[in-house]
């Protein structure tokens, strides 16, 4: 489980194919303290760390975990945000999150706003139909890794506001247009629709 408040920026150092699998190799300024078995949000995708060496350590990504987030578009070099699994009895800052991307959205747009940052998102309904329910205007999502709140919301197209502090200690400073990124609905939210229908 997780919180959404992004701990570090890690680099993608490799990436090695394995049949359907993709192992990642990250450098990050908590490698040293990384154990074997544990879990790190990676771009908001839960993975386990499956070895550790003095620079870097490595994850993988299951065929199932390629399709549905934005993973298997990764390239040597590329920034993505971290958060090691949250402490019991620690104070929550931004929601519960559990890692487990529902889909991807495309960057529409990204608008200066008076010392924020405006950030537009469209997801393929096709792909997650109950997205639109899940999404409310002040409710929480789940952006690459990132807590946010939702600023607007239509049917499949929806706005979160960034802070100049989280696009500076995210790889939000390099979205742009086009770029896709990981979204997990609230999980709230997902549980209410479920009883609900």
């Amino acid at each position: 489980m997780f919180s959404g408040i992004v701990e570090a920026v890690g680099k993608v150092v490799a990436l090695k194919k394995e049949k359907s699998n993709l192992h990642i190799y990250v450098s990050c300024p908590f490698v040293s303290e990384l154990k074997i078995d544990q879990s790190v949000s990676h771009n908001g995708v839960c993975l386990t760390v499956i070895d550790v060496q003095k620079k870097f350590y490595t994850v993988t990504a299951i065929k199932e975990t390629l399709e549905r987030s934005s993973l298997g578009l990764l390239k040597e070099n590329d920034l993505m945000n971290l958060e090691r699994g949250m402490k019991l009895g620690g104070r929550i800052d931004g929601h519960l999150v559990q890692g487990h991307v529902d889909t991807t959205a495309i960057c529409k747009s990204v608008k200066e706003e008076k010392g924020s940052y405006l950030f537009a998102f469209e997801f393929d309904i096709k792909k997650f139909p109950d997205g639109a329910y899940l999404l409310v205007e002040k409710g929480s999502v789940c952006l690459n890794g990132v807590s946010l709140t939702v600023v607007s919301c239509e049917a499949t197209i929806f706005s979160v506001a960034v802070i100049p502090y989280t696009l500076q200690h995210t790889n939000f400073s390099q979205l742009k247009k086009g770029s896709v990124a990981n979204i997990e609905f609230d999980i709230l939210g997902k549980y209410v629709l479920k009883t609900l229908r």
